[in-house]
């Protein structure tokens, strides 16, 4: 091999590097080493760590979320591929694009069916737009420039490229990056219809998501809405939602499905700005699945697809509304703090007061924490991250990637103790990268939302074999041992006063830090 000559792993991460993807989440085996050597040589891709691959996959969604640029992952074959496809199906549903590069046999040994072999392009295409499988040394760089094009299809897909062992060691060519795509913008007819619709509508409402949700955007569609007397509402999970003082706050359309029916009941007409047709997350019996009324007129404005910025930009100056001061912003205020047991109004209350200016919140707190938005929404600038996709293990893996895409913010990882036993792993690696996370584990000792999933199914007596599979005791998750053991420092509290100090003290730290809060 001469001087000028580069392998295929190598025209990999230098075609990534050269369309400014520069980090990859990695948890990599013997097929993946001549991308880990590869690594040595481009010190431009930073390398990141993670024990379990849905740590890697998750820390990718994160990222994503908070940069709209896509990381890497790197994956050992078709069951490393699986270990991550949790948070690839979360990562999904939150409309995050992820280039996930998952190594192969030699293309002449996978016909012997070694151990490890296995579909991965069956395993991938369930959780990715895009899947491709390297026949050659010579076409990897060529293929990895459209993985990156595809990642970056609005808005944001996730591509699986896959390397044979061979195509990774023999020899490669970079290729250049590929012109993106565009997204649509938003037709005049839909100004039209939608401007329409709010002016005849006795009791309309504007249903937010996606790009929607974006400080800027959330104000002009303020102003709409505060123009028409519309209510204004967004979904319960979102993938980021710019919130605090200074935003419009957007009322969230709650999970419990009577709660949600009662509260859209009347609207006749729903206008979606990035957002769809509100359904309940399960099927329950004798409830509905849809949450709005039947009657309820819906109006398409914007799919996630298309330029919302644009066309909520041309909607506002439409109705003429630019010069509307908005109803609904928000200005600081904090809830008065509340002493005693912990609850999730005690812990609200405390979040609500500590929340540091440009914070980053990731939210699995699962039924701790569905009522914390009101303790909140006046607090200090902040973004939220939800989990769209339902699949628990999200939040340490995606406060992770965030705190990685936004090292100068600090990120709060709020996380209920069962969530956080899929991905625990995901500790050591902000120890090692010494982030700048603060995570609450909310540590009520069982699986508390399935409590109440059993009844909303029917089950009004479980007995003790139903009731033990709930359960987190027998024996207890020791949180404070569990971090330390991973490299961070943490302390138990027992009542809202100690949760208040610790939690102060936390934040004032820079780097991690755990706090269990016994519920």
């Amino acid at each position: 091999m001469t001087s000028k000559t580069i392998n295929g792993a190598e025209s990999l991460v230098k075609t990534m590097i050269d369309a400014n993807v520069k980090i990859c989440f990695t948890n990599p085996g013997t097929s993946e080493m001549h991308f880990v050597a590869a690594l040595d040589n481009n010190p431009q891709m930073r390398s990141v760590l993670c024990l379990f691959e849905g740590g890697a996959t998750g820390a990718a969604d994160g990222y994503y979320r908070m940069l709209n640029k896509p990381a890497s992952t790197l994956l050992h074959l078709g069951p490393g591929l699986a270990n991550g496809l949790a948070n690839l199906h979360n990562a999904k549903k939150a409309n995050s694009g992820i280039i996930n590069i998952v190594g192969e046999h030699a293309i002449d040994h996978i016909k012997l069916n070694a151990p490890l072999t296995s579909d991965i392009e069956g395993i991938a295409r369930p959780v990715s737009h895009w899947v491709k499988t390297c026949k050659s040394s010579l076409e990897v760089g060529k293929n990895a420039a459209e993985a990156i094009k595809e990642s970056l299809n609005p808005p944001g897909k996730i591509s699986t490229l896959i390397l044979p062992g061979d195509t990774a060691w023999n020899e490669g060519r970079i290729a250049k990056p590929l012109k993106n795509y565009n997204l649509n913008n938003v037709e005049n007819k839909k100004l039209q219809k939608t401007a329409e619709a709010l002016k005849k509508s006795k009791n309309p409402m504007i249903l937010l998501g996606g790009k929607a949700l974006e400080e800027k955007n959330l104000i002009l569609a303020s102003k709409v809405a505060s123009k028409f007397n519309c209510a204004i509402m967004t979904d319960f999970f979102n993938a980021k939602l710019e919130r605090g003082a200074g935003r419009a706050k957007p009322k969230r359309i709650p999970y419990n499905v009577d709660r949600a029916v009662n509260l859209l009941k009347d609207f006749d007409t729903i206008v979606l700005i990035g957002a769809r047709q509100p359904v309940a997350f399960f099927a329950y019996p004798n409830k509905p699945s849809v949450l709005s009324n039947k009657s309820t007129k819906f109006i398409n404005f914007a799919n996630i697809e298309e330029n919302i910025s644009q066309g909520l930009e041309n909607l506002s100056e439409y109705v003429n509304a630019n010069d509307i001061i908005p109803n609904n912003v928000s200005t600081i205020s904090f809830p008065i703090i509340q002493k005693g047991e912990l609850n999730p109004s005690t812990i609200g209350s405390i979040l609500g007061n500590l929340i540091p200016e440009n914070a980053i919140i990731v939210d699995e707190s699962v039924s701790t924490g569905r009522e914390f938005f009101p303790f909140t929404e006046d607090s200090r600038p902040h973004t939220w991250l939800s989990n769209c996709g339902g699949s628990i293990g999200f939040a340490l893996p995606a406060a992770t990637g965030a705190s990685l895409a936004c090292p100068d913010r600090k990120v709060i990882a709020l996380e209920g103790d069962g969530s956080g036993m899929y991905t625990l792993q995901s500790l050591w690696t902000i120890a090692r990268e010494k982030l700048d996370v603060t995570i609450l584990i909310f540590a009520n000792q069982s699986y508390k939302i399935l409590h109440g999933e059993l009844s909303n199914v029917g089950v009004k007596n479980p007995g003790p074999s139903a009731i033990n599979m709930l359960s987190l005791n027998n024996p207890s998750l020791n949180w404070v041992s569990l971090s330390k053991g991973m490299g961070i420092d943490a302390r138990k509290v027992k009542n809202a006063d100690q949760l208040l100090n610790v939690f102060k003290e936390a934040l004032s730290i820079k780097g991690p830090y755990l706090i269990e809060v016994m519920i």
